[in-house]
C-alpha cells in the first residue's frame, strides 16, 4: 500500500463562495445545499466542480459536476488542487460526513475556515487515486443506468395506462383487481435490532419502493406462530393505511429476505397476475390520493380501512381486459422489480466499499 499522509483539508481543495442564483432561466443545472434546485443561463465554476451544501438540514451534502454549472448562496464550491482528482475528492469528502462538523443546532452551517482545518488522511499518490475512484466510480454508473432504465420502464408502464383509462369513467372500484390483505398486529416488545425476519412498517414506504434494510426484526419463535397469508416478498406492493403517509404506495424489491407484514400496512393481493399494478397507478394518481384523503376518518390521526381502499373508483373491465391490461404492464414492472433489487445490492456494496476505501482498509490493487 501507498503511503497516506496527514494533512488539513484546505491543503488539498480550493473553496470557492456561491452566488446568489440568477433569474434567467437556461439548461445550466444551479446548485443549493440540496442539490440542483433550478436551471439557467448563466454559470459560476466550469470543468470539474464539487459542490457542498453550506447551510440548513442539507449543510455538508456533497455533489459532483463537470460541466459549466452555477453555485448559489447556499453552497460552496470545491476544485482539487493539483496532484489530487477531483472524482476521488468527492468521494472521500462524501466520506467524510461533512454534516457532523456543522456549527449551530437550529441553523446548521459549514463555513470555508471551519472546512480548510479538518484534519484528514489522504493518499496524494494520483494514480492511486483514480484507482479508487474508478472503483466507485463504475458502480455509481451502473447505478445510474439502472436507475434510468427504471424511469423508462415506469413511464412507458404509465403511458399505457394513462392510454387506457384517462378519460374513462370511474364506474367500478378497484375491487375488481384485488383486495387488501391488513397487517399482523406485532407487539412492540418483541422487535429487534436483527434477526431473520424482518417486519415492514409505513416507515419503510419511502419514494414508491420498500426500503427492506431499514426493518425491525422479530424473532423466529414469534413468527412460528404467524399465519403465512402475513408474509410479503419480491414484486408485493403495500400501502400506508394510516398517519401523516396514509395512502403511501411502495413496491418490494427482488430479494430473499423473510419479510412480515405489519399492522396498519395494506398488501395489495391481486386476483389476477399483474392486477395490483392497475389498481398501483389508480391509488398513486391524483385521483386516487383524494380518494383516500376524503375517506378517511380520523383528524389528529387519519385511517383508511382496508374495504374502504378497495372502493376506491376504477372503469368497470371485463375478465379479459383486465388479464390483457395487467400483463401488458407486469411485464414492464418484472423488469423494474429486478432492476430494483439490483440497485440496492450495488448500493449496499458500493456503501460498504467507500469508506473502507477511504481508509486505507483495502488495497486497491
Amino acid at each position: 500500500m501507498s503511503e497516506w499522509k496527514e494533512y488539513k483539508l484546505g491543503e488539498v481543495v480550493k473553496f470557492g463562495n456561491g452566488k446568489i442564483r440568477p433569474q434567467s432561466k437556461g439548461n445550466i443545472p444551479v446548485y443549493g445545499g440540496n442539490g440542483i434546485l433550478d436551471y439557467s443561463d448563466k454559470y459560476n465554476y466550469t470543468d470539474e466542480t464539487i459542490v457542498i451544501g453550506r447551510v440548513g438540514a442539507y449543510c455538508g451534502s456533497v455533489f459532483y459536476e463537470n460541466r459549466p454549472i452555477w453555485v448559489s448562496d447556499n453552497a460552496l464550491s470545491v476544485k482539487a488542487i493539483p496532484g489530487f482528482d477531483a472524482k476521488f475528492l468527492y468521494y472521500f469528502l462524501s466520506n467524510l460526513k461533512l454534516n457532523e462538523f456543522a456549527e449551530g443546532s437550529s441553523h446548521p452551517l459549514v463555513t470555508q475556515t471551519l472546512l480548510n482545518s479538518i484534519d484528514v488522511i489522504i493518499t496524494d499518490n494520483e494514480i492511486e487515486q483514480k484507482k479508487i475512484a474508478d472503483v466507485l466510480r463504475s458502480l455509481d454508473d451502473k447505478l445510474d443506468l439502472l436507475n434510468r432504465q427504471n424511469q423508462t420502464l415506469e413511464s412507458m408502464a404509465e403511458v399505457l395506462f394513462k392510454l387506457w383509462f384517462v378519460d374513462k369513467e370511474n364506474d367500478n372500484t378497484i375491487e375488481q383487481l384485488l383486495y387488501i390483505q391488513n397487517g399482523y398486529a406485532f407487539k412492540s416488545k418483541d422487535f429487534r435490532e436483527s434477526g431473520e425476519d424482518g417486519v415492514i412498517k409505513i416507515k419503510n414506504i419511502s419514494g414508491g419502493i420498500i426500503n427492506i434494510d431499514t426493518t425491525d426484526y422479530i424473532d423466529s419463535a414469534i413468527i412460528n406462530n404467524v399465519s403465512s397469508k402475513f408474509k410479503i416478498s419480491s414484486g408485493d406492493i403495500l400501502i400506508a393505511m394510516t398517519g401523516a403517509e396514509i395512502g403511501k404506495v411502495g413496491i418490494i424489491p427482488l430479494t430473499n429476505h423473510h419479510l412480515w407484514l405489519n399492522q396498519r400496512v395494506g398488501l395489495l393481493v391481486e386476483k389476477f397476475k399483474g392486477a395490483k399494478y392497475l389498481a398501483y397507478f389508480q391509488l398513486k394518481s391524483d385521483f386516487g390520493q383524494d380518494y383516500i384523503e376524503n375517506t378517511a376518518t380520523g383528524s389528529a390521526q387519519p385511517n383508511i380501512s382496508g374495504t374502504g381502499i378497495e372502493k376506491c373508483g376504477f372503469p368497470k373491465l371485463e375478465e379479459n381486459q383486465i388479464i390483457d391490461y395487467s400483463h401488458q404492464i407486469g411485464e414492464l414492472y418484472n423488469k423494474v422489480i429486478f432492476n430494483l433489487g439490483q440497485v440496492r445490492l450495488l448500493t449496499k456494496l458500493r456503501d460498504t466499499l467507500l469508506p473502507k476505501l477511504m481508509n486505507n482498509e483495502i488495497n486497491i490493487e
